[in-house]
């Protein structure tokens, strides 16, 4: 063993550590996602978002991007090494290495994230959904009600105002006209 790591080169030794400490955090991060579903760590809170979107955004600098990073950096470093290339071009080839698995692994985790549905109520999706009313709507916007509608597949308790001239009780059966502000709705009457 001593023989095998005297007989390297500094950069390689660097490279050697480099290699070992990430692969094994490679190794916990792997199993604690695969065990613990992906929870985050303390030290997931260094994300830069790189969009704008309402989404949770393109996550690059993260605890599991650095470790992919450097397991990738040393390993291709080594390879480099091996197969007898300069230092600096060793170099060059590991960061582009380490930094396209940055991209690839900040890319996945993205990709995943849209693919889980989002329990935020769109309010907009309620409109033309018909429902029942649950409390009382007063007539002509007198005083607000609540109705029970089916919005993104879920049964919701909305607040909702009318335009009929004549109050709205419970049981009427209501349709969704447009959205008022936040999550007030106005409702009409559905006719039988």
């Amino acid at each position: 063993m001593n023989e095998w790591w005297g007989a390297m080169g500094q950069l390689e030794h660097v490279y050697w550590i480099i290699a070992l400490i990430s692969s094994i955090l490679f190794l916990v991060v792997l199993i604690g996602t695969v065990i613990g579903g992906g929870a985050e760590t303390d030290l997931d809170a260094v994300d830069v978002d790189v969009d704008t979107d309402t989404g949770i955004g393109f996550q690059f600098l993260t605890f599991k991007n650095l470790v992919g990073f450097f397991t990738v950096f040393a390993w291709s470093g080594l390879a480099s090494i091996k197969s007898g290339n300069t230092n600096t071009m060793t170099i060059v080839i590991s960061m582009i290495c380490g930094l396209a698995m940055m991209f690839l692994l900040a890319w996945m985790f993205r990709f995943m994230s849209k693919q889980a549905e989002s329990g935020t109520l769109k309010i907009n999706n309620a409109l033309g959904q018909v429902g029942e009313v649950y409390l009382t709507i007063g007539k002509n916007r007198s005083s607000m009600g609540k109705i029970q509608v089916k919005v993104q597949g879920t049964l919701r308790e909305l607040e909702a105002i009318t335009d009929e001239d004549e109050d709205l009780v419970q049981g009427n059966v209501i349709k969704v006209t447009q959205v008022v502000s936040g999550e007030l709705l106005l409702v009409e009457k559905l006719k039988k």
